[in-house]
């Protein structure tokens, strides 16, 4: 992986993981992602679900490669296009720390309202950004020291010592 200062994960190819959502939290937006959510959308398009910068449709910057619902919640798998001149930005200022929000773009199928709360049993994912200020805070890109394994492993366990 090349990194430096801020020890973001993202290698010679621009790939980088992280999560783009975590079940069972609540955003800024008061919006709680329940476990299983993705899973229509995922089935119906998952290879057409673009990866952006700030939501831009304007702004495509790469591919996602991996899209999967695990315990903890969307975990994703990304590559930067190179050449592109916003995804090579992204690559530098991802390595170097200053960027790592991730963020869902979607449309509400199925929700509830509970405790001020809506709760969203089923969405229509249709892309994942790069995010300067993600509306749900632990909607971030990796750190460079966990694997896939590892990381899946941290996360139950951060749930687990809530």
């Amino acid at each position: 992986m090349a990194k430096t200062s801020g020890a973001i994960p993202i290698d010679a190819e621009g790939r980088f993981a992280g999560y783009a959502s975590v079940f069972g939290k609540v955003d800024a937006g008061g919006d709680v992602v329940i476990q299983g959510a993705f899973a229509r959308s995922l089935a119906k398009r998952r290879d057409r679900i673009r990866l952006l910068f700030q939501h831009d449709p304007k702004e495509p910057v790469g591919i996602w490669e991996t899209i999967a619902e695990d315990g903890h919640g969307l975990f994703v798998k990304g590559r930067l296009v190179p050449g592109v001149p916003r995804a090579d930005a992204l690559k530098r200022l991802i390595a170097d720390g200053a960027l790592d929000g991730l963020s869902i773009g979607f449309r509400t199928l199925r929700a509830t309202r509970e405790n001020g709360q809506r709760k969203l049993w089923q969405i229509d994912l249709f892309e994942i950004s790069i995010a300067t200020f993600p509306m749900m805070e632990d909607a971030r890109i990796a750190p460079s020291s966990l694997s896939t394994g590892a990381a899946i492993a941290a996360a139950t366990d951060t749930i687990r010592n809530r």
